[in-house]
C-alpha cells in the first residue's frame, strides 16, 4: 500500500511524504526538523522509514530545514548539481548525492523521475514518483505547464498540483508591480485556471486523487481553488495541501 501526504506546502515551507510499509522518501525540506517530526506523528506515520530527500529548487521555503532534517535522519539530501552549488553552504547536507533530471532515481521499491520545469530558480524540477504500480506527481512552483510537464502528469494516479493564485486577486492586491509579473510569469507559478486546464487537457482515466497546492496566503484563497476545480467534483477526489499543517492521509 503506497501512502502519501502533504507535511507542508506554501511560500512558509514545502514538504511531500510517499512511501509504502518498507521505504519512503520526502520531496523538499522547507519545514525545520521538529515541525516534520510533529506533522509525522500527527499522520500517524515514522521518521525511520525515511530514505532520502529530494530537493526540487534552491528557494528557501524548499531547502532551510534541510540540513538538519538530512542529518537527524541519517538519510541524504539528492540534488541536482546545479542546484547543489547555487545552495548557501549553511543549509547544505553532509550527506548528499546528486541525480540527473530527465534519469530515472531508485530508493529501494521507489523510482523518482525528476524532471525540468519552468521556474525562476537554476534548475528547478519536479517529480513523478513511482511506487507499487503507483504514480504520484509533486508538480509545484511552475510557471508553466510545458510538454513535459503535460507528459508526466498524464501518467499520474494522484498529484500534488499547484493551485498558487486567483489572477484577479493578484493584480488588484498588494504585491509591488515587478513581485506580480514574477507570480503570473512563465517562470512563476500556476494559477487556479492554469491547474484546471492542465486537469481537464490532460488528466488520465488512472488519475484519482489531486492535492491543490502551494495556495498563496494573499492571492488566493482555499475557497477560490476549491470552487475552480468544484466542475470536476465526482471525477477526482480533490482535496487541500495545507501550508499550515498536514494534508489528509491518503492510501493508493
Amino acid at each position: 500500500m503506497v501512502q502519501i501526504c502533504s507535511l507542508a506546502s506554501g511560500s512558509n515551507g514545502n514538504c511531500y511524504y510517499i512511501g509504502n510499509e518498507k521505504d519512503a522518501i520526502i520531496i523538499d525540506a522547507g519545514i525545520h526538523y521538529n515541525q516534520l517530526l510533529v506533522r509525522l506523528k500527527e499522520a500517524g506515520l515514522g521518521k525511520d522509514k525515511i530514505k532520502a530527500i529530494f530537493i526540487s529548487h534552491e528557494h528557501s521555503d524548499h531547502i532551510q530545514g534541510m540540513r538538519i532534517i538530512c542529518k537527524k535522519l541519517n538519510a541524504p539530501g539528492i540534488i541536482s548539481k546545479r542546484t547543489f552549488f547555487k545552495i548557501a553552504d549553511r543549509w547544505k547536507p553532509d550527506s548528499y548525492s546528486f541525480f540527473t533530471p530527465g534519469h530515472v532515481y531508485k530508493i529501494g521499491d521507489i523510482s523518482i523521475h525528476p524532471f525540468i520545469k519552468k521556474h525562476d530558480a537554476v534548475e528547478p524540477c519536479s517529480f513523478r514518483v513511482e511506487l507499487e504500480g503507483k504514480s504520484i506527481g509533486v508538480l509545484t512552483d511552475i510557471g508553466e505547464p510545458d510538454e513535459t510537464l503535460q507528459q508526466e502528469f498524464s501518467k499520474c494516479n494522484a498529484v500534488f498540483l499547484e493551485s498558487n493564485y486567483d489572477k484577479d486577486m493578484l493584480w488588484n492586491g498588494h504585491y509591488p508591480y515587478i513581485l506580480k509579473r514574477r507570480v503570473d510569469s512563465d517562470l512563476g507559478h500556476l494559477s487556479n485556471a492554469q491547474a484546471l486546464d492542465l486537469t481537464k487537457q490532460f488528466a488520465s482515466p488512472q488519475l484519482k486523487t489531486i492535492f491543490l497546492s502551494h495556495i498563496s496566503a494573499s492571492n488566493n484563497t482555499i475557497e477560490l481553488a476549491m470552487k475552480n476545480f468544484s466542475v470536476l467534483n465526482g471525477r477526482f477526489d480533490i482535496k487541500l495541501a495545507s501550508r499550515y499543517g498536514i494534508s489528509e492521509l491518503v492510501n493508493l
